[in-house]
């Protein structure tokens, strides 16, 4: 985390250098742990795989990414978090969590993604095989809006890498950071990481070192 904001300031130093200074401060590296494995359930529909881990886009609102993680709250109780990003610049269009990692979940988490953006038809949805994607519900709510699926093949994390680096970053820099007693603490936090923190603040070497919402809102 450390070298990315070196790096936006451009300063250029080698881990090496980095650690050095590291260790002299005090200060420890986060270790992004991998995601559970992948449980395939039944399924309504599948898709192809549209992106063939072809990850950029020229444009925004043209490939978008999904996938969904588990929570923990303090005292050992499962949450379910369903994120959306935009491949164009690694922005966050929505995030939720969830008692219940159900199609219910991934539709509404899809709604707030549509709402403040102008999408055109054809945008591609990307997501893994899971019933949740797979369903009746979400397949014709998708149909509906005009939004082409693509999905991963079952059980290969690598089709769906952005939402995974993703992951990975938010369990690191936030939830392994943190205890959460109530569902009221973890939504305000996710909330307050996820658009205030990722989308604004944090550098993505992906866009240049610059923050999604730059890399968004300055695009000629």
């Amino acid at each position: 985390m450390m070298v990315l904001f070196l790096k936006r300031r451009g300063i250029s130093l080698g881990r090496t250098t980095v650690l050095k200074y590291m260790r002299e401060l005090k200060l420890r590296s986060v270790v992004m742990q991998k995601k559970p494995r992948y449980h395939k359930g039944d399924c309504y529909k599948k898709f192809d795989n549209l992106l063939k881990q072809e990850f950029i886009s020229s444009d925004p609102n043209e490939k978008w990414c999904t996938d969904f993680t588990y929570l923990h709250l303090a005292d050992g109780a499962k949450r379910y978090n369903c994120s959306i990003i935009d491949l164009y610049d690694k922005f966050v269009l929505a995030t939720m969590n969830s008692k219940r990692m159900d199609a219910e979940l991934a539709i509404r988490t899809l709604q707030a993604a549509l709402k403040n953006q102008s999408v055109p038809e054809g945008l591609i949805l990307h997501s893994d095989q899971g019933s949740q994607y797979t369903s009746r519900a979400f397949t014709e709510f998708c149909e509906e809006k005009h939004i082409m699926q693509s999905m991963s093949k079952a059980g290969w994390p690598y089709d769906n890498s952005p939402m995974e680096s993703f992951y990975g970053t938010f369990k690191a820099e936030f939830i392994r950071q943190n205890s959460f007693e109530t569902d009221i603490e973890l939504n305000k936090g996710t909330l307050d990481y996820v658009y205030g923190y990722y989308n604004h603040i944090r550098p993505h070497p992906s866009n240049g070192y610059m923050t999604p919402f730059e890399k968004r809102y300055t695009k000629q």
